[in-house]
């Protein structure tokens, strides 16, 4: 007589989804760890040392990321999809041009950051080749939609183009003495004053 299947709510029934959940919060940990590490050590720091951080074993990195270029690339995605999403949360939470400055700030930390990946992303790999277009698609439209709002609300112009924002305030972050970030804040906040110029004109880019 075949053997009966285990009822739902058994913890043989509960495995694989506990497996599954200790996975991604492992996955999740070690991009933290990794960011983290490669900010203050550069993307050559020992893999070891991310483990360490990230409280996993060597095995557990090398099993979700074989290739250093596949962690590098995975933090750096990570950081893109985290400040894309941000922008609908601000969205919902602030008035239209506090969403827009808050999300501007979000994203001048996320530059910050990236600084500690630069070594590897302007490197030359072809592992990297696909980030810069991976970059544009999710900013420029999680960009957009807050400009789409403050304009509609006669807040901001509505000619700004939004990956020229985005290298504006790059630019910014770059130039900044020291990569202060103080004085980053201070830059993309007369930015965002100077998008008031021309507001609740009936304009859009291209017109």
């Amino acid at each position: 007589m075949p053997e009966k299947p285990p009822r739902q709510g058994t913890s043989a029934a509960r495995a694989p989804r506990r497996v599954r959940a200790d996975a991604q919060r492992n996955l999740k940990t070690l991009l933290e760890a990794a960011l983290a590490v490669f900010a203050t050590a550069g993307v050559d720091a020992p893999v070891r040392d991310i483990a360490e951080k990230a409280g996993v074993g060597i095995g557990t990195l090398y099993r979700h990321f074989p290739q250093r270029s596949d962690l590098i690339v995975a933090v750096f995605r990570n950081g893109v999809d985290c400040c894309a999403d941000a922008a609908a949360t601000l969205a919902q939470e602030y008035p239209s041009v506090e969403a827009l400055s808050r999300w501007m700030q979000y994203y001048v930390d996320f530059i910050a950051t990236k600084r500690g990946l630069a070594a590897a992303l302007y490197s030359g790999n072809p592992a990297y080749d696909s980030l810069p277009a991976y970059f544009e698609q999710r900013l420029v439209p999680a960009l957009q939609s807050l400009l789409d709002k403050a304009g509609a609300a006669g807040e901001i112009r509505r000619d700004v183009d939004p990956f020229d924002l985005l290298k504006a305030v790059a630019q910014l972050c770059n130039s900044a003495p020291g990569g202060d970030p103080e004085h980053t804040n201070r830059m993309v906040a007369l930015l965002i004053d100077g998008l008031r110029y021309g507001a609740g004109k009936e304009t859009r880019p291209g017109d």
